[in-house]
């Protein structure tokens, strides 16, 4: 190879095994790199992200920058919870609580020797959605409803929530243009008993088909449900990526108060996967 390049990891995250959960690729030491570079080599990657820890501005141990194929992010969940567990493995930040700046503020991630917990932004929520353009969006019908009225909900970013009876995500036959044109982050459609979510999430516009683990959807399903779960804190499991063979768990809380999200959080385990050393563009 010739040229500069930079190194980078790759690790599978909220899996306690290689070749499962969501695969992510940390690109490091690219404070120098214009947003274009940042963008090509995340195209190159092809990854669902990309992410580039930088250096930290006042009151964070660190910057990080997230990139679809297609566009950057202001804030993901598995790109934070990988990063910050590559970051303590290589000895760049210490195991506890650190403090990560991205677009949706200063979050607080706390690391573990297997991975991270990362804290949510500020908690937003829509008024109730027609439900019928999410169904279309993902091919399914009114029968497959099995919830409140689906909304916009998010922690930094805003999914569409549409919960459904369990047998229908199996029968998903999503429609990419439309997931898009509904705008904000995409549509998380998920089938929930009262403790565990299994969900599959289609962004919008992101170049992206289908995540098989979505951390800032797990998180803003916390936001969605915290009306119906009542004050007090509460803990929920999203078990994501199994249709894409690819299985994922995300452990979370929501802190509920007057009805409420004042606070998520997701908790993930990393595993590495390759690392090595990629042409600056």
């Amino acid at each position: 190879m010739t040229g500069l390049t930079v190194a980078f990891e790759v690790v599978d995250v909220f899996t306690d095994r290689p070749y499962a959960g969501n695969p992510l690729a940390v690109v490091l030491d690219a404070d120098e790199l214009a947003t274009e570079q940042l963008q090509a080599i995340a195209r190159e990657f092809n990854l669902s992200e990309t992410a580039f820890p930088l250096k930290a501005p006042d009151g964070a141990t660190y910057r990080l920058r997230i990139f679809t194929p297609a566009t950057e992010m202001p804030f993901a969940g598995h790109p934070s919870v990988g990063a910050a567990w590559v970051l303590h493995r290589l000895g760049r930040i210490d195991a506890g609580p650190n403090v990560q700046a991205c677009g949706a503020g200063l979050l607080p991630v706390h690391v573990t020797p297997n991975g991270a917990t990362l804290t949510g932004g500020t908690p937003s929520l829509s008024e109730p959605l027609d439900p019928a353009p999410l169904l279309e969006a993902v091919g399914l019908d009114q029968s497959d409803l099995a919830g409140p009225a689906p909304r916009w909900a998010g922690v930094g970013i805003d999914f569409g929530y549409l919960l459904v009876r369990r047998e229908a995500l199996s029968r998903v036959r999503v429609d990419p243009g439309r997931v898009a044109a509904l705008g904000r982050s995409g549509i998380a459609l998920v089938s929930w008993d009262g403790a565990v979510a299994r969900s599959r999430v289609f962004p919008g516009g992101l170049g992206i088909p289908e995540d098989p683990a979505t951390g800032s959807a797990a998180l803003g399903l916390g936001v969605f449900l915290a009306e119906s779960l009542g004050d007090g804190e509460h803990a929920y499991v999203v078990e994501q990526g199994h249709e894409m063979g690819r299985p994922a768990t995300l452990s979370c809380t929501v802190e509920v108060v007057a009805g409420a999200a004042v606070r998520t959080t997701v908790t993930g385990q990393v595993v590495p996967v390759s690392r090595g050393e990629i042409q600056v563009p």
